[in-house]
Parts: structure tokens; C-alpha cells; sequence
């Protein structure tokens, strides 16, 4: 089953891998996203985490894609545990850099069985859908793609005890020089919900924020990008720490109260093309603006 599904995804990149320019597709995107969620829960260190990395890495090869895959040590409640970031490479011209981002672990949650469709599933579905567009259309920039892991606490919420992989990502750029050439960097979190209500992060970068809510306007999703104003901790918060222009897209309101967050309610049918379409749209376009400036 496992073999294929890898298949499946080599067949799907086919067209990228070609040079033809494709457009992104909210039922692609939602397809890989069941591919991922198909696995079971997927905390860090588990077996289906560790096929869930074999799949993407497989996919981003096909489509075309230089990849890295940024191993470490993460030092938890629990231990040491080894996390690894996924990154994606398309090289431009131009020594500026655009960055998509989102992560794909679940958070390890004793005693029930959780998948993680919305949280952690969308995200690493919707970047691999990315995967398969983003080769065909070009770019003078650089564009990387970034599946982080280890986003989720390993026991409750600290600045200590989250976000692993983004930290550790943002400190090696930071050393390495990559940090100082990216345009933006844009965090996809919890983004597959059917009734999609992306909160105004407003812990991000304004003129960034403000990029996309307006693109989001031009293209008549203005329902789906509210302008509730609200703090979220999420990966992009490592990188905007280092003057890295970054924002958050993120869906907080996942069924009534929130309810279906963290819990066995996080399955597949919650989840919708339509809502997958409305970013991929938005963020597709942002890019070409982006590329422009």
C-alpha cells in the first residue's frame, strides 16, 4: 500500500517534472493531505512519521526539487528526541529567496487515536501539492518549501517545548546566511478546515500581512481571511524574531469552540478542497507579486 502511494505521487509530478505550467488544485492537495492522514498519527520519532518523510522526500525529488533534509537533536521533557526539516529548493537568479512553510507532525496525544488531518495533515498536504505546481510556473527568486517537525509540544505548550523545528531552522539560517535573503516567508497551519476562517495574525510582519489579506480581497476570498485581529504562536515566530519578513495563516476556530483541535474529531471529513483552493489561489498569487518586487 505504502509503495503505492509513492507512485501515485511520482505519477502526479510527471507534468512539473516536464516543464509544463500547472495550475494548483484544492482536490490534489486534499488528496495528498489523505495520503498523509492514511498513515495513522504521526508524532515525531513513530514509524509513520518516518513514512510520512520517505513520501514527501520522494514527491519533492520527482517534482524536480533540490532536497536537504535538516536532521537534529531536539532536547524535550522526554529526552533527546531526533526531528528532521524537510526543505525543498528550486535555485533562481536573483540571491533572494521567497519561503513556504508549514509542519508535519502530530502531537503525540496518550490514550487516543489522533490523526491530525487539519493539524499537521493539511499543511503537509497543501506544501506538497505546492510541490507540484511550483516547478512549472518559474521564478527569478529561489523557492523553498519547508515541512518542519517537531511544531507540536512534546507536553504542554513553553517557548522551550514547541516550534523545534523552526527554531532550529531559523539559527542555522541565521549563521548560514539565508536568513538575510528572504523576501518572506509565509507559515501555513490548520488551513483545510471547511469552514475556513484564517485569523489576522497579527504577531507576523505588517506590510507582508497586509500583501496577502489584500491579494486574498482582489480575489474575492475576502469571507475567509477575516480581519480578526489575534496572537498566535506558530512556526513563523523563530523567524520574524530575526527581522525575517513572516506571517501566519492558520484556521483557530476548527468546529464549534475549537473543539475539534487536539482531539480524535480531527478526520479527514472536516476538511474541504474548496478551502485548500482558497490558499493555494491567494498564496500562489502572492508569490508572483512577490517576484515582482
Amino acid at each position: 500500500m505504502y509503495g503505492a502511494q509513492v507512485l501515485m505521487l511520482l505519477l502526479a509530478c510527471a507534468a512539473a517534472s516536464s516543464g509544463v505550467r500547472v495550475q494548483f488544485r484544492g482536490r490534489s492537495a486534499l488528496e495528498f493531505t489523505a495520503r498523509a492522514v492514511a498513515l495513522g498519527p504521526r508524532p515525531i520519532a513513530s514509524e509513520a512519521h518516518a513514512k510520512l518523510e520517505r513520501m514527501i522526500v520522494a514527491h519533492l525529488r520527482a517534482c524536480g526539487w533540490e532536497v536537504t533534509e535538516d536532521s537534529f537533536t531536539a532536547h524535550t521533557p522526554l529526552g533527546p528526541r531526533p526531528m528532521r526539516n524537510l526543505i525543498g529548493r528550486l535555485p533562481g537568479k536573483s540571491g533572494k529567496a521567497v519561503v513556504i512553510t508549514g509542519h508535519y507532525d502530530t502531537k503525540i496525544m496518550p490514550g487516543i487515536r489522533f490523526v491530525g488531518a487539519n493539524d499537521g495533515g493539511s499543511s503537509a498536504g497543501f506544501l506538497m501539492e505546492l510541490a507540484r505546481v511550483l516547478p512549472g510556473r518559474g521564478s527569478n527568486d529561489d523557492l523553498y518549501l519547508v515541512w518542519f517537525d517537531g511544531e507540536e509540544a512534546v507536553a504542554e505548550w513553553t517557548e522551550t517545548d514547541s516550534l523545534y523545528g523552526s527554531r532550529h531552522l531559523a539559527r542555522r539560517w541565521q549563521r548560514d546566511g539565508t536568513a538575510r535573503r528572504i523576501k518572506a516567508l509565509i507559515n501555513v497551519d490548520m488551513i483545510g478546515d471547511k469552514e475556513l476562517d484564517l485569523v489576522y495574525e497579527i504577531a507576523g510582519t505588517a506590510w507582508l500581512r497586509e500583501l496577502v489579506w489584500r491579494t486574498a480581497d482582489e480575489l474575492g476570498h475576502s469571507r475567509e481571511f477575516t480581519r480578526n485581529a489575534t496572537w498566535i504562536g506558530d512556526d513563523h515566530l523563530p523567524f520574524a524574531a530575526l527581522g525575517v519578513p513572516a506571517i501566519d495563516l492558520i484556521d483557530f476556530s476548527y468546529g464549534p469552540a475549537n473543539r475539534y483541535w487536539h482531539t480524535e474529531q480531527d478526520t479527514m471529513d472536516k476538511l474541504s478542497a474548496a478551502s485548500l483552493q482558497t490558499v493555494g489561489d491567494v498564496i500562489v498569487s502572492v508569490i508572483t507579486k512577490l517576484e515582482a518586487k
